[in-house]
C-alpha cells in the first residue's frame, strides 16, 4: 500500500548478542494466555516471524511439535540456532525475509510476530500469513511497550540521552521518521480484517522489571536508532553517560518499571 514506510533490512545488524541478553523476555501469564486462547494440540506447527532471537519461539515450543523462527538478519538467525541444539529437530532456524519466506500453505496452526509488524509490509505479510495458516489458524502480533518511552522520571531522561547520543554516533534516520503515520491512518486491526482475518481481541499483561544501569545501557544497544559500530567506539563514553544522568534516579541501584505486553490475536476463518 502507498501508506507504508520502508525499513532498512540491517537495522539490527550485529546487535544479536545484546539483543538475547537484554531485550525482556514475554511474560508467562502472556505465553499462558496465548497458549489457552489458541488451543494448540501439541502436534501443530508455530511460525515465529521476523523472531530475533527467538523470544516467542523457544517460549511456545513445548506446545508445538514443530517451530520455524525466521528473521532476515543472520546473526539473529545464529544465536537461535545455537539455542536450539539443546533440542535438536523441534526448533527449524531460518534466515529470510518474511516477504520473501517458501513455506507450504495451511501449514501452521499458530504464526507470532513480536514487536515487528509496524516494520513489515503489513498487508502483503498479512496476506502471505492467512496462506500459511491452516483453516482456523490463529495469527498473533505481540508487543512490549518501549522502555525509553516510558512515563517515569528516568524513562524521561533516558529517551533525551537515546536521542542525542543517536545524533552523535549518526543513527538519525535509521528509523523513517514518519513510520507511525501509517499505522494511525490504517491501523494493525484494519490491515488484518482487510486480508481476511477474523479480531479475536487485545490482551495486556504489566510487569515489574528492575534494571540496574549497566543492563539499560545493555539495552540501549538493542535499539534501532543506534548504530552498533559507531556505538561500539564510544562505549565507555556511552555507558559512562547512563549512569552519570540516570544514577540520580536509581533506588537501591535499581530503575523500576511497569512494563506493559499486549498481543494482538486475529484468526484465519474455519
Amino acid at each position: 500500500m502507498s501508506d507504508e514506510v520502508t525499513f532498512s533490512p540491517d537495522l539490527f545488524r550485529g546487535k544479536a548478542r545484546y539483543y538475547d541478553r537484554f531485550r525482556l523476555p514475554y511474560p508467562d501469564a502472556l505465553i499462558s494466555d496465548l497458549v489457552r486462547r489458541t488451543g494448540p494440540s501439541g502436534r501443530g506447527r508455530l511460525l515465529d516471524l521476523a523472531c530475533g532471537t527467538g523470544q516467542l519461539a523457544f517460549a511456545l515450543q513445548s506446545s508445538f511439535a514443530e517451530v520455524w523462527a525466521v528473521d532476515q538478519e543472520p546473526d539473529m538467525v545464529e544465536v537461535v540456532r545455537s539455542k536450539a541444539a539443546a533440542d535438536p529437530g523441534r526448533v527449524r532456524p531460518v534466515v529470510s525475509s518474511a516477504e520473501e519466506l517458501d513455506a507450504p500453505a495451511g501449514h501452521f496452526s499458530l504464526v507470532v510476530i513480536g514487536n515487528a509488524f509496524h516494520r513489515l509490509p503489513r498487508d502483503l505479510v498479512a496476506g502471505r500469513v492467512r496462506g500459511w495458516l491452516e483453516r482456523g489458524g490463529f495469527l498473533a502480533l505481540c508487543w512490549s511497550l518501549g522502555t525509553q518511552a516510558g512515563p517515569r522520571d528516568w524513562q524521561v531522561a533516558f529517551g533525551a540521552l537515546l536521542s542525542r547520543w543517536q545524533a552523535e554516533l549518526g543513527g538519525v534516520g535509521r528509523v523513517p521518521a514518519n513510520w507511525h503515520q501509517a499505522r494511525r491512518q490504517r491501523p494493525d486491526a484494519a490491515v488484518l480484517t482487510g486480508t481476511g482475518f477474523e479480531l479475536t481481541g487485545r490482551f495486556e499483561f504489566l510487569a515489574e522489571h528492575r534494571w540496574t544501569l549497566p543492563e539499560l545501557a545493555g539495552f540501549a544497544r538493542t535499539l534501532s536508532i543506534l548504530p552498533i559500530d559507531t556505538l561500539a567506539d564510544n562505549a565507555a563514553a556511552f555507558d559512562d553517560s547512563v549512569s552519570a544522568e540516570l544514577g540520580r534516579y536509581a533506588r537501591d541501584g535499581y530503575l523500576t518499571e511497569a512494563v506493559s505486553f499486549s498481543y494482538e490475536l486475529a484468526r484465519r476463518p474455519a
